[in-house]
């Protein structure tokens, strides 16, 4: 056992050429630095931070609120220099860690706005803070020359590496369920999709369903694997690149294609990433590596590193599975949906109102939730039972001593529609649950239709 701990951690901090790490740098700052720049241009600023008057908290984060007055538009600003610092490599060390905390802020405001590539974001953000991706091809090194490395222990990659990883694994994964084995709802949106160019006339053809829905599968469980193929490797990364430019195309999920075509040559075999070096004057010794320079590891920093990477490996491992240990389809209840990379995989359609009963009075009244709601967080409203809770408690509140009731009817890929939430209980009194099934949630018993 010590001798495998000893060849892991030789392995693990083992150097290699630092160039991977500037280049996924520029990028995310690049990449972030535009997203900023839509959330502007959309007015997405105001309309999912400043114009809500409720706020739809994850579980054990309703204490975070949006800041006062233009503090959104302030912290978006802020969020774009640090990204462009980021990007050029200027006090990273200072904008990085500001950068994932603001991030991260934002990302946890309100479930209305959950994205799986806003997940990574973060997630890849928190992994840079630790990454010297600073020291080389960056206004850092060129200010401060003693900072400048020319390696980086070799964990860093494999650890952005295994991120990237989890998501087209769990991706895959989430794909492995009956409605998608039998093309929905695939069928349903490339139907409404036959104005494509070249191919669309094509996309109600069921062969095309077919090869949609599996090879996406596909693509999710096994591309990873074959980029580590030798001869075949650039044919998986201009497939991966089709993929994913295929998907920006298709379907509007913002800026996580072009992440994800980004970070691509970071699968790259180190010995490329050798040949192209940032310096000159390494680029011409035989040995990119005589004089390295590199950070020290003590070997306590060495085990507290380890360990750092096996709880972190470990939690990504585990916690997407953690609906499979909840009673109930995934897409229908929504419990344990977010952060599983449960991605682009369900269509639904809803209705909903809210019937208000005031015992005392005898008095009982119909709310609609678009009196109080923005379009975006009205669409998420009706297919998110936890939403349904909140905003339950939430209209509890504007009346004293009172009863809410949910009458809530969903299709999902293309079923009928059906209730989502038991109308006879009393929501008002039901507490948020996490990692558990809710009694108030109705299961899903509507057949899928085979639709050819």
């Amino acid at each position: 056992m010590n001798r495998l701990l000893s060849q892991i951690s030789l392995n693990a901090f083992s150097p290699i050429p630092i160039t991977p790490f500037a280049y996924m740098r520029f990028f995310f700052g690049a990449i972030m630095l535009w997203e900023v720049w839509r959330y502007f241009h959309h007015n997405w600023v105001y309309t999912y931070y400043m114009r809500p008057t409720i706020y739809f908290s994850y579980y054990g984060m309703d204490w975070l609120r949006p800041l006062p007055g233009n503090g959104m538009i302030t912290l978006f600003i802020g969020l774009g220099l640090l990204a462009f610092c980021i990007m050029i490599g200027l006090f990273y060390r200072l904008t990085m860690p500001l950068f994932f905390l603001g991030f991260t802020y934002v990302f946890l405001l309100d479930q209305s706005n959950y994205l799986n590539h806003f997940y990574l974001v973060a997630l890849l953000s928190f992994l840079l803070v630790f990454i010297p991706a600073h020291r080389a091809f960056s206004l850092d090194s060129r200010l401060r020359p003693k900072i400048y490395a020319t390696t980086a222990p070799a964990w860093m990659l494999w650890l952005v590496r295994f991120q990237i990883t989890i998501v087209y694994f769990f991706g895959g994964i989430a794909k492995l369920n009956s409605d998608w084995l039998h093309g929905e709802p695939m069928r349903m949106w490339l139907a409404q999709r036959t104005d494509f160019p070249l191919i669309g006339q094509f996309f109600t053809e069921e062969w095309l369903v077919v090869a949609f829905s599996y090879g996406g599968i596909f693509i999710d469980l096994f591309a990873v694997p074959l980029l580590f193929i030798p001869r075949i490797r650039w044919l998986t990364m201009a497939l991966l690149i089709s993929f994913h430019l295929l998907n920006a195309r298709l379907w509007n999920i913002g800026i996580f294609p072009w992440m994800m075509i980004a970070l691509l040559p970071l699968f790259l075999p180190i010995a490329w990433w050798e040949r192209i070096t940032i310096s000159r004057r390494l680029a011409h010794q035989q040995n990119i590596y005589a004089n390295a320079t590199t950070y020290p590891f003590s070997k306590k920093s060495q085990r507290l590193i380890l360990i750092f990477l096996a709880i972190y490996c470990s939690f990504q491992l585990i916690f997407p599975l953690r609906h499979f240990f909840i009673p109930g389809h995934v897409s229908w209840t929504e419990e344990g949906e977010k952060f599983s990379w449960q991605m682009k995989l369900r269509d639904k359609h809803s209705i909903i109102t809210y019937i208000i009963v005031q015992p005392s009075t005898g008095q009982s009244w119909e709310e609609l939730p678009e009196d109080y709601l923005t379009p975006r967080q009205l669409n998420n409203l009706p297919e998110n039972p936890d939403a349904v809770l909140q905003f339950a408690h939430y209209l509890a509140t504007l009346w004293d001593d009172v009863e809410v009731y949910a009458n809530v009817l969903v299709s999902l890929n293309g079923r009928e529609y059906s209730r989502l939430i038991d109308p006879t209980i009393n929501l008002a009194a039901e507490p948020r649950r996490w990692g558990g099934r809710s009694a108030w949630i109705l299961p899903l018993t509507t057949p899928l239709n085979q639709r050819r």
